[in-house]
């Protein structure tokens, strides 16, 4: 695999020609033709795709209206409530909401499925569509029922790529599709464009998410495609079946990328004739000659079986290095086990190794990105004939949607699978976020899903309880499900995959899925639980403010599962203010009580009444201020809590890492840089100060008060940096903080305090 130091000229799909001197001669010795790059980068398929959609006028500046929203259950309650705050009356646009997360309605008595209902009747209220639990998950239905050539969906799911369909694909926080219903637009500069072109064709036994983990093992680290649309292109593509194409692309989020375009070809156009909706394919392809801000350049005949090993999807080695050298990779990875765990809990990962073999206890194939049908078809193959013994060692199999499972039962897949042992499931996402599934303690999992993010599979760091998580390819899953549990690359079996046509059978979505065809029905009375409650009220931006740090964070990347827990912690996802109590709960225990401490302050000043009453400690922290700055009092004041953290953001789009904080008084984050587009904007959108620092020592510690005078004045003149202070020992001592980029509407969201006050406006 090849990264580009520099921009790559694409000619007719087939040659790459470096950025530098000779290429504009050596492109018109070729073609015949002159052209500048700034023509050639409109020539990519990504840039048409975005100026379709983009109403701004300006290419730079782009204002995107989406073609279709998507969400899920513990998403779509947050975000409805967001946009009735804000005047809903109807779905402006196609929006599905699908229940793939919190489907395990024992979790929390009923609040699971009051949700469900809350969706279904606000389907019909606004003139949605609505799928039931356990018939799909969300990417799945997007991919089978939605996706269409040129168009564009925006998602409240990291994983919204739909990119190998020739649909461009987002995962945002919730407000930005609340931004779409209210008729408002998703404002981005024009995203660089990374070429990926893929030659060759995978050996056998090698499937996508080898593909997949390559790339995100080559190109996380080095931020090479962070905020970035990767384009795939190149001979390769058609070497690869849609299914093998869908289980890379989907994987693109954990590059870090803000989306992704492939190329389309007959394969794609027969998917989409197979699944009854001919007219949404597009033959995509880039121009004659396409100019990409960089380029990967990938032999697919060189990747072998991958395995990321805990705790990141960027953790990367073959299979076969892994078993060369497993002694020090298993070290590495208890090393970082206790950076992440700050030593609360112990993982051995070298008991592991019997004879000098590694072990597993769990195997899993599930999801969006691996329970698609030609990954559970092959893992069949594998394992026909054999079994996964009656040990410690399990195989859950979850296909992706009802339509597929059905078409396993209808060619036998389905039975060779459970002949072994192995347990297939209904559509569910659980295991990818930790509400299914969720191994042993110090046990080790193997999973064809998409992260493995420090208690993702859902163990208890706070009780003790700590398991770990690699991801795989479904195939050697397959094959070490056959050696009943010995780590096996896929690569080791030498047997003929049978590769069974796929036929899509749409009546169970006709029987089942709840289509109001884009009507809307005013009479219908939204039906909520006593767990859905609406947002509380949220200040305007004061004059001034008061920070206190809260928590302080100093790994390299935060993710969003450690600002906000998933798995069990889902059942509360549309109670606001139930859901902060867990947030920071597996990093800091410790932040809630602290926020919501000094939150005391700022609710003492919304109910005009002295802060230094309601905190007292507060006091010579306030009168060290007011020697300096003489207008200081409860009406020019603000006073909350922020959290520092060097790189705070990867994973999730869920909206909750920032609105938790919010609800508890949170005005800011302080970070060395933001992960991700899609936290900073979920920050933006809660009306929160998205605050930079420059790496090295800080000038504050946890528990420190900063105060920020003019805080107001500062956004609104569109100051790029601000004067800071740690106020601590009766003095105030000046550091600098940046606030980056903002448009004028982002400012305003700020300034009014959150999206919902913007919009009451």
């Amino acid at each position: 695999m090849k990264l580009y130091e520099n921009g790559v000229y694409l000619l007719n799909g087939k040659e790459l020609i470096e950025d530098g001197a000779g290429c504009v001669e050596e492109i018109l010795s070729k073609t015949g033709k002159s052209v500048t790059k700034e023509e050639a980068a409109k020539n990519t398929i990504a840039y048409g795709i975005m100026e379709s959609h983009n109403v701004s006028g300006n290419m730079d500046k782009l204002q995107i209206k989406f073609d279709k929203l998507t969400s899920h259950d513990i998403t779509f309650v947050g975000i409805i409530q967001t946009a009735r705050a804000s005047g809903l009356e109807k779905f402006p646009i196609q929006y599905v909401l699908t229940n793939c997360h919190n489907s395990l309605c024992a979790v929390g008595g009923t609040i699971n499925e009051d949700d469900h209902m809350f969706g279904l009747t606000c389907a019909k209220r606004y003139g949605g569509m609505y799928v039931p639990p356990h018939q799909a998950v969300i990417h799945q239905f997007a991919r089978e029922m939605l996706a269409g050539g040129g168009k564009m969906i925006l998602g409240s799911d990291s994983h919204t790529r739909y990119g190998a369909l020739g649909t461009m694909a987002m995962g945002e926080g919730g407000p930005e599709l609340v931004k779409q219903l209210l008729g408002q637009t998703y404002d981005i500069n024009m995203p660089e464009v990374v070429g990926v072109y893929l030659k060759g064709a995978p050996l056998k036994g090698v499937g996508p998410q080898d593909i997949a983990l390559a790339i995100i093992g080559k190109v996380f680290a080095n931020g090479y495609v962070k905020n970035k649309v990767m384009e795939f292109v190149g001979p390769g593509v058609s070497e690869l079946s849609v299914d093998f194409r869908i289980g890379v692309d989907v994987m693109t989020t954990e590059t870090t990328c803000l989306s992704s375009i492939w190329r389309t070809d007959g394969a794609v156009k027969e998917f989409y004739e197979i699944h009854g909706r001919s007219g949404e394919y597009q033959e995509l392809n880039p121009k004659e000659i396409a100019f990409y801000d960089g380029m990967i350049e990938i032999d697919l005949s060189e990747i072998r079986p991958m395995i990321a090993m805990p705790f990141h999807p960027s953790n990367t080695y073959t299979i076969e290095e892994l078993n060369a050298n497993l002694m020090d990779i298993l070290d590495d990875c208890e090393k970082r086990a206790q950076v992440s765990f700050d030593g609360a809990a112990n993982i051995d990962l070298k008991s592991k190794v019997r004879n000098g073999k590694f072990f597993v206890d769990q195997g899993i194939i599930a999801g969006c990105a691996g329970g698609g049908f030609e990954n559970i078809c092959d893992a069949a193959d594998i394992l026909k004939g054999a079994s996964i013994g009656s040990n410690e060692f399990s195989l859950s199999v979850y296909p992706a949607s009802s339509p597929i499972y059905m078409e396993l039962m209808k060619n036998g897949a389905a039975a060779v699978l459970m002949e072994t042992g192995a347990v297939l499931k209904t559509a569910f996402c659980g295991p990818c976020f930790g509400a299914g599934d969720t191994p042993a303690n110090n046990a080790f999992s193997i999973r064809h899903s998409t992260r493995n993010f420090p208690n993702r599979e859902g163990s208890k760091v706070q009780n003790g309880q700590i398991a770990s998580v690699a991801l795989m390819d479904a195939r050697s899953i397959a094959a070490t499900a056959a050696n009943q549990g010995l780590l096996t690359a896929a690569t080791d079996f030498d047997i003929e995959y049978t590769k069974p046509q796929y036929h899509f059978d749409a009546k169970i979505y006709e029987n089942r899925v709840f289509d109001s065809k884009g009507v809307a029905d005013p009479s219908v009375e939204i039906q909520f639980g006593p767990n859905i409650k609406d947002w509380p009220k949220m200040s305007a931006l004061p004059k001034h403010l008061l920070l206190q740090v809260t928590a302080e964070i100093h790994d390299p990347v935060t993710t969003t599962d450690e600002l906000i827990p998933s798995g069990e912690t889902s059942s509360y996802r549309s109670n606001p203010l139930g859901l902060a109590e867990f947030t920071l709960s597996r990093k800091d225990p410790s932040y809630v009580g602290k926020a919501k401490e000094i939150q005391k302050a700022q609710k003492a000043i919304e109910a005009d009444s002295c802060p230094c009453e309601a905190l007292p400690s507060l006091k010579p922290v306030m009168d060290t201020i007011k020697e300096h700055y003489d207008d200081i009092s409860r009406k020019t004041i603000g006073i909350g809590s922020t959290i520092f953290a060097v790189k705070p953001g990867d994973g999730s789009a869920r909206e909750q890492a920032a609105s938790c904080q919010k609800v508890l008084g949170g005005w800011a984050n302080i970070a060395n840089e933001y992960a991700t587009k899609r936290y900073r904007s979920n920050l933006i959108n809660w009306g929160m100060l998205p605050l930079l620092i420059e790496e090295g020592e800080l000038p504050f510690t946890n528990g420190d008060y900063l105060f920020l005078p003019n805080i107001k004045e500062e956004v609104s003149a569109k100051a790029s940096e601000l004067n800071a202070y740690v106020v601590k020992e009766g003095e105030l001592k000046e550091f600098k903080l940046r606030l980056g980029e903002l448009t004028d509407d982002e400012r305003d969201i700020i300034l009014k305090g959150c999206l919902i006050n913007y919009n009451r406006r």
